[in-house]
């Protein structure tokens, strides 16, 4: 049986808007398997990017736990934060977040550099891993010279450079066409077959294709698919 890697207590989190409480998660509580692929769902403004930034450390819960590897990510300071994220968790974000100042291979290694790594391994792992992600020949280029689909896939590379067992994707697809989204979305099953877990946040609920589980978030909330589908099919005018 597999072990959780990741659990949720109770997890909340709110924002200030407008002089009123946004609650943009509302106790959350979930277990994931080390080494499942977990489909994150829901509509906009659901709490999905909130629940996936708590899981990686880039933002802090109101209230609730949320335990990682045998981490309280709550009680960690910044710095113990910021070793969580170089060393256990690779970033996959909508907007690529690639420095256009840089080729692919200087944003690939980029991250290496905080972590103490020689420059000729940076060089040799960055090649590696753009040869996985097949742009191997695209090293030199900078990312005003690449499509959507290569920045994502370099994007991929980078978040991989430092060897994280977790993978964070929010909205990975999202400024892709249909043929980029998909083969990004099979770049990170080959992730999940190598042995990563990964975590895909998308309000596209074609990504459950690829997921052993897939957690459905309504307003805060995490619910179970009936309810899912029948406040979708009520939000739609469709009969429940």
């Amino acid at each position: 049986m597999s072990t959780a890697l990741i659990r949720t207590e109770g997890l909340a989190r709110s924002f200030p808007m407008g002089g009123e409480e946004v609650q943009a998660l509302r106790g959350a509580s979930l277990s994931l398997a080390q080494g499942s692929f977990v489909a994150v769902i829901g509509p906009s403004g659901s709490g999905k990017s909130t629940l996936l930034y708590l899981l990686g450390g880039l933002d802090r819960p109101t209230s609730g736990a949320v335990e990682v590897d045998g981490q309280r990510l709550e009680e960690l300071d910044e710095n113990q934060l910021a070793t969580y994220r170089r060393q256990k968790v690779g970033f996959v974000f909508q907007s690529f977040n690639l420095i256009q100042s840089m080729t692919a291979l200087e944003n690939v290694i980029f991250p290496m550099v905080f972590g103490g790594i020689r420059p000729a391994e940076r060089m040799q792992r960055g090649r590696a891993l753009l040869e996985q992600v097949g742009l191997a020949d695209r090293a030199g280029h900078r990312p005003g010279e690449l499509s959507g689909g290569q920045q994502q896939r370099v994007a991929v590379a980078r978040a991989l450079v430092n060897g994280p067992e977790l993978v964070l994707a929010d909205e990975p697809t999202g400024n892709l066409d249909t043929h980029s989204g998909g083969q990004i979305m099979h770049l990170l099953a080959e992730l999940h077959q190598q042995g990563r877990t990964v975590v895909v946040v998308s309000h596209d609920a074609r990504v459950t294709q690829y997921a052993t589980d897939t957690v459905r978030l309504l307003d805060g909330l995490i619910v179970d698919e009936q309810t899912y589908a029948q406040a979708l099919g009520e939000a739609r005018g469709m009969p429940s």
